[in-house]
């Protein structure tokens, strides 16, 4: 048998692979895909075996260990990784980890593969004598054969018979897999009868020829909140599945996978469809069993967030975006891929259309769809055909209130119980308070890791950074000047619950935020409870604003709306006006109409003027000019250098150094900085940012390769992070 050579990408920081002599004793084993154990310098580490080639491996290190029994990578997914880790200028090793499910890509994994006893007849000629075995016997016999899980759930304690009928030759017993099932503890929803509006078929008609074809096509879905745009997904799913097709299906935040897996299980598992939910939520097992069924082509629909862009589909034949238009889809550490992309990059590579779809695109997407690189389909009216909900702006400049509620607000939410309607609020802060003062010398209480306020949990009686999560208990002298009056400044959403119970004492109040749905299951209750109109009025951070459809909600409030204007970064108005957009889609979904009442200090300012009319295209037509003019994306390209170390001077002093060095081979590429970073130190690191700026993609491309060069050049102590197409420069 010919020697084997194979060229293999380690767990570690490092861009190269590394080739390794496939010992003879592994040669019918190993394959293309799999992990494998194998000695780097002086320890061993995880690696993944991506090439197998013949040769004469003089001098190679062996192969210590195979650790899968099939390959985990596909090679369809080995390519799409590859691409990324050269475009996002990331080693290979830790994209493939990022990729994996977690656990699989670690030195230390735990993950393991569960077994259970498979029973089967092996004595038909007779039956046993006791009572109990022969009703084993006979349903085994029926069934062909049995888990012992399955005999568990139809007879009480089955151990011993079992274990008797084995030992008289009765049964035999083998080991099965056991999946983990997360849908398992869950009844089978029930699916909704729609009838398709004319708007949706043209939009299906459209997307269901792409399909048909199996050719590369990519959609921009702009549909009005409530138009119906998941009743198109499952439409065009049901015909992907017609094509013998698998369909991927991404959504922002795992909060959103409940009820959108809750249409698919209703609409397609009666039909024998076999669906895998991939996103953190999980269980490391449960991701694992997931992500092996998908490997065996025993999946056809893939439901996840941003790290199901990686699922080992080996035949799609449709990939969704929804709710496009969210940062959530940009990995913000490490690996720092955008999944959005990445579903563009996966369906021209393995030759499948691409759904994009929201009700606020990003301005990338339109602008692309403007170009003519994507096709654009609209819904342009609430599937119901009520009318979308009436916007108020209320004016707060001038005003001083006495709590966090404006008295229009507060009016209409009494309107709103009385009428026993459900009410939304939004404000995009948790905690009690985002800072503690002392009201005597004006100290602030600050993170000692970050730069940054420490924020005021009341129910916890801590000030919690929440970056860091660095907590203690909220001074009650002030160490400045021995002052006793620290008081809470601001409002978060604990605060306002308890305003609101406060105000309406009978009502049925719940808040969702990161707080209160950190548990397992929790976001899912809560959903369930607003569903079923337990709940009257429900508080909570951006994440009731995206995507849940809650027929209930008659009115939706948004406090502190200005508070992402104000940020320091160029896509505020965008943010802005993609969330007052959604959280006030939220109102009148069921039958129409709805109120919105948003506070803000700035009324006149267009994102949100373009917001309250639901006007997108104005909205586009206000905010093009300002990035065509600076260059900035979608009319030019950026890539952002972060440098961040434990010395502040070695930190600036490397920054400064870079830029000069890349500033000689700028060419069309517009160097900015260095500067400090918005948050200059962050989890004990002090950061600088140099931020490299074109009108042309290919310029920024050909400067990569000469960054890298000067990467080795910084030195210990400062680690460079580059993001190419960044959506946060915090």
């Amino acid at each position: 048998m010919p020697e084997l050579i194979a060229d293999i990408a380690v767990n570690a920081p490092l861009k190269q692979l590394y080739s390794y002599r496939v010992p003879a004793a592994l040669q019918t084993q190993a394959k293309v895909g799999m992990r494998v154990r194998v000695p780097f310098g002086r320890r061993t580490t995880i690696g993944f075996l991506l090439e197998l080639r013949p040769g004469a491996p003089d001098g190679l290190k062996e192969i210590k260990e195979l650790l899968d029994a099939e390959p985990l990578l596909t090679p369809e997914l080995i390519k799409l990784l590859r691409w990324a880790a050269e475009y996002y200028c990331h080693p290979l090793g830790l994209v493939i980890r990022s990729a994996l499910p977690a656990g699989l890509g670690s030195d230390k994994s735990t993950t393991k593969i569960l077994l259970e006893p498979l029973y089967s007849i092996r004595q038909k000629e007779q039956r046993p004598r006791g009572e109990k075995q022969r009703q084993l016997y006979d349903f085994i016999l029926e069934q062909g054969s049995a888990t012992l899980s399955r005999l568990r759930e139809a007879f009480d304690s089955p151990h011993a018979p079992l274990k008797r009928m084995v030992e008289l030759g009765f049964l035999q017993e083998q080991q099965q897999e056991k999946q983990r099932d997360p849908f398992l503890a869950e009844p089978l929803p029930v699916d909704k009868d729609l009838t398709l509006t004319d708007e949706q078929q043209i939009v299906l008609t459209a997307i269901s020829a792409a399909v048909t074809a199996a050719d590369f096509q990519a959609f921009l879905l702009h549909g009005v909140t409530g138009s119906g745009k998941t009743e198109v997904y499952l439409r065009a799913v049901e015909g992907c599945l017609q094509s013998k097709k698998q369909a991927l299906v991404l959504v922002p935040e795992i909060a959103l996978t409940p009820q959108l897996v809750a249409r698919f299980r209703a609409r397609f598992e009666p039909q024998g469809v076999k669906l895998a939910v991939l996103h953190s939520g999980l269980s490391d097992g449960e991701r694992y069993d997931a992500w092996r069924a998908i490997v065996r082509d025993q999946v056809q629909i893939v439901i996840g967030a941003r790290s199901a862009i990686f699922a080992p589909l080996q035949n799609p034949g449709l990939i969704i975006v929804d709710e496009e238009h969210e940062a959530s889809y940009k990995q913000g550490e490490g690996f720092r891929y955008n999944a959005r992309d990445l579903a563009l990059v996966r369906g021209q590579q393995q030759t499948c259309p691409v759904l994009l779809g929201s009700a606020t695109p990003s301005l990338g997407s339109y602008y692309r769809s403007q170009q003519g690189a994507i096709s654009y389909l609209s819904l342009k009216k609430r599937s119901h055909a009520g009318a979308m909900p009436a916007v108020e702006l209320i004016d707060l400049s001038g005003q001083t209130l006495e709590g966090t509620l404006s008295n229009p607000l507060i009016e209409a939410l009494q309107q709103s119980l009385e009428h026993r309607q459900q009410a939304l609020l939004l404000l995009n802060r948790r905690g009690f308070a985002p800072f503690l003062l002392c009201t005597d010398c004006g100290r602030s209480f600050h993170c000692p890791n970050c730069e940054i306020t420490l924020t005021f949990h009341q129910r916890q009686r801590q000030v919690r950074c929440h970056y860091c999560d660095y907590a203690e208990p909220p001074a009650e002298v002030c160490p400045k000047c021995a002052g006793l009056n620290i008081e809470p400044q601001g409002a978060g959403t604990e605060r306002l619950e308890q305003e609101l119970a406060e105000l309406f004492p009978t009502a049925r109040i719940a808040r969702m935020d990161r707080d209160t749905t950190s548990r397992k299951g929790a976001h899912q209750r809560l959903v369930s409870q607003m569903m079923a109109g337990e709940v009257d009025i429900l508080v909570g951070t951006q994440m009731i604003a995206k995507g849940h459809d809650f027929p209930g909600v008659g009115l939706v409030g948004v406090l502190a709306a200005d508070s992402i204007l104000n940020l320091p970064d160029f896509r505020a108005a965008e943010r802005s006006f993609s969330l007052l957009t959604q959280v006030a889609g939220r109102a009148g979904r069921a039958s129409g109409g709805g109120k919105v009442l948003i506070q803000t200090f700035n009324p006149e300012h267009y994102a949100l003027t373009c917001a309250a009319e639901q006007d997108y295209q104005q909205f586009y037509a206000e905010e093009i000019p300002f990035r065509q003019e600076l260059g900035y994306p979608p009319c030019g390209h950026l890539v952002n250098l972060i440098l961040a170390g434990n010395s502040e001077g070695q930190v600036q002093a490397a920054a400064h150094r870079l830029a000069a060095d890349l500033a000689e081979a700028a060419g069309a590429v517009e160097i900015l900085g260095p500067s400090p970073c918005p948050l200059s130190r962050l989890r004990g690191k002090s950061r600088v940012q140099i931020l490299l700026k074109s009108f042309e993609r290919p310029a920024l491309r050909r400067m990569l390769p000469q960054l890298e060069r000067l990467a080795r050049q910084i030195g210990k102590g400062v680690v460079l992070t580059v993001d190419v197409d960044p959506l946060d420069m915090f």
